[in-house]
């Protein structure tokens, strides 16, 4: 996948969230998404859910734990913080994949 189908979209680093923009995704291709994001950062999915509109994963980023969730209604995927842990390594996340996506 093209890593260009990503944009960064929001980062709200009070709330703990990085949203990308994810041009194509749909229900049927949302976890080949969420591969490829962690594909791409490096993190590995420990537990996978897949409800009527929502894909949710948890996944690890250098020893932090994140939900990383995939939408289609909104064509969106997002990393969010399950613990007080995880800022520096979504600030670094955010920096890092806006010069990869641009």
């Amino acid at each position: 996948m093209d890593n260009t189908l990503f944009s960064i979209s929001h980062f709200d680093a009070k709330e703990g969230r990085l949203v990308l923009a994810a041009d194509g995704l749909d229900f049927d291709n949302t976890e080949i998404y969420l591969d490829a994001l962690c594909q791409l950062i490096g993190a590995t999915a420990s537990d996978k859910q897949t409800d009527a509109d929502l894909h949710s994963w948890i996944i690890e980023f250098e020893g932090v734990r994140f939900l990383l969730k995939g939408e289609h209604y909104s064509a969106s995927v997002w990393l969010e913080k399950l613990d007080a842990d995880g800022d520096e390594e979504l600030t670094f996340l955010h920096g890092w994949l806006s010069k990869q996506l641009s």
